[in-house]
């Protein structure tokens, strides 16, 4: 199931993250702090309020790079007795050196490696398998700028979605942070990553510093339904069965495309239109949260990340694989796809196909 991990710097925040259903409890601000100790903090206080019922995280992603200081620090959070630490890998000379001072502590907390988007291309090749040859639990993406740095100004989210396939391919459970907000939350779990990290987005006018906010909190949590298996759920809490469909749609939607099965295809794009219309279970009378709707980004977030991965030989596959994307999600019923090429004729010439959920092979055959 995709778990909520709610950042907290106090007490009362995290009174309010946990009567509104956080997964896991993320403890930072001064709880981290370089001056002073731990035991001075607000963690110890925090770990007693939950007293087990959810898993306390210590939030260790902005110490520096330095073996010494990490293996201080994650061993005092160790400690103090929290489930999860959350640790800030750099790329640079001493990010080999980091992870082997703190994999001693593997096998008392899980670990959590928190990558920075803004350095992604610096990462070496190695470094997931170094994680796991380490002990480590999970590894999540993130951003180093906290001022409201949005992590899907660096990454798509199909290059997100990889990056879980990735992590979770070597046995690593897969995350994401930085600056998310509510609408972001639907375009992520259609590629089923294990946790997501809120911090501004459980506040007042979405600004890390500002208080805490219960309502903005349930929000969050109405979107990542519990139990649910890295998926969107397909009802909501209080929805009201038996209301029928909606329809969602993207009309003329261009983009260049590497397609076709002659020579003279290859090498280059060609501009294709899109129209696509997706049948969704209804879920309230009156479409008011988030949580109630199946947003049009899910469709256009599908033919960018099939067209990211590169030439495709028909405008059949691609429509095929499109559909497959869209009906991922449980709440789509059917799906009408039209892929046009606009340069080969005095119109467009393409495919048109229907599709209902049951019908495809999944879209996870085409990761």
């Amino acid at each position: 199931m995709t778990k909520l991990l709610a950042s907290v710097q106090n007490l009362p925040e995290a009174e309010i993250v946990f009567e509104n259903g956080a997964d896991i409890i993320d403890v930072g601000g001064p709880a981290i702090a370089m001056s002073g100790s731990v035991e001075s903090g607000p963690l110890p206080e925090i770990i007693n309020f939950v007293a087990g019922r959810r898993p306390v995280c210590a939030d260790a992603s902005h110490l520096p790079m330095q073996a010494d200081v990490m293996r201080r620090k994650v061993g005092e959070f160790v400690a103090a007795g929290v489930e999860y630490i959350r640790v800030g890998l750099r790329p640079g000379e001493n990010l080999l050196a980091v992870i082997e001072a703190i994999k001693p502590f593997t096998s008392k907390v899980k670990l959590v490696a928190v990558m920075f988007a803004e350095e992604q291309s610096r990462y070496p090749k190695s470094f997931l398998d170094d994680l796991v040859a380490a002990g480590f639990h999970a590894a999540m993406i993130d951003t180093e700028n906290t001022l409201g740095e949005r992590l899907l100004n660096h990454l798509s989210p199909d290059q997100i979605g990889q990056f879980f396939k990735l992590v979770q391919s070597k046995g690593l459970l897969a995350g994401a942070a930085g600056s998310l907000e509510a609408p972001d939350i639907p375009r992520l779990l259609s590629y089923r990553p294990d946790m997501l990290g809120f911090c501004a987005a459980l506040r007042t006018d979405l600004y890390w510093a500002a208080p805490m906010d219960g309502p903005a909190a349930a929000k969050i949590r109405g979107l990542i339904p519990k139990g649910a298996v890295r998926t969107v759920a397909p009802l909501a809490d209080g929805s009201e069965p038996g209301l029928g469909t909606d329809k969602i749609f993207v009309r003329d939607f261009v983009l260049p495309v590497e397609i076709g099965a002659y020579s003279f295809e290859h090498g280059k794009t060609q501009k294709m239109r899109f129209d696509v219309t997706a049948e969704v279970v209804r879920v309230a009378r009156n479409a008011e949260q988030l949580r109630h709707v199946v947003s049009y980004d899910l469709i256009m977030d599908g033919i960018r990340a099939i067209i990211a991965r590169g030439h495709v030989e028909l405008s059949e596959t691609l429509a095929e694989q499109i559909a497959a994307f869209i009906l991922e999600n449980p709440r789509v019923l059917k799906v009408v796809v039209r892929a046009e090429k606009l340069e080969l004729g005095p119109g467009g010439v393409g495919v048109e196909i229907e599709r209902r959920r049951g019908e495809t092979g999944g879209w996870g055959a085409f990761h």
